[in-house]
């Protein structure tokens, strides 16, 4: 028996097909997702501001509240240090 004769073409093939397929799927998706963002931008919408709205929803509420706690403070560090500009 050779070595291809062992190998299951019909399994592996099913397997390539089905990849391929939801590789089609993640792509409609994703023209799907760019089309939205498209219409919020053309409705004036920040479309920065809706991904990170995104973001946010995906994070639960201690990691969000840690996030905007950690921005805080860096941010009031760096406005409180001594510029570091060369003149």
């Amino acid at each position: 028996m050779s070595d291809t004769a062992m190998i299951a073409g019909g399994q592996i093939r099913s397997f390539v097909e089905r990849i391929e397929q939801i590789e089609s799927e993640i792509q409609d998706l994703n023209d799907g997702k760019k089309e939205v963002f498209a219409e919020a931008k053309g409705e004036g919408f920040d479309v920065k501001v809706i991904r990170e709205i995104i973001k946010l929803r995906k994070q639960d509420k201690d990691e969000r509240d840690e996030h905007e706690t950690l921005l805080d403070l860096y941010m009031r560090a760096m406005e409180e240090a001594p510029s570091a500009v060369a003149a």
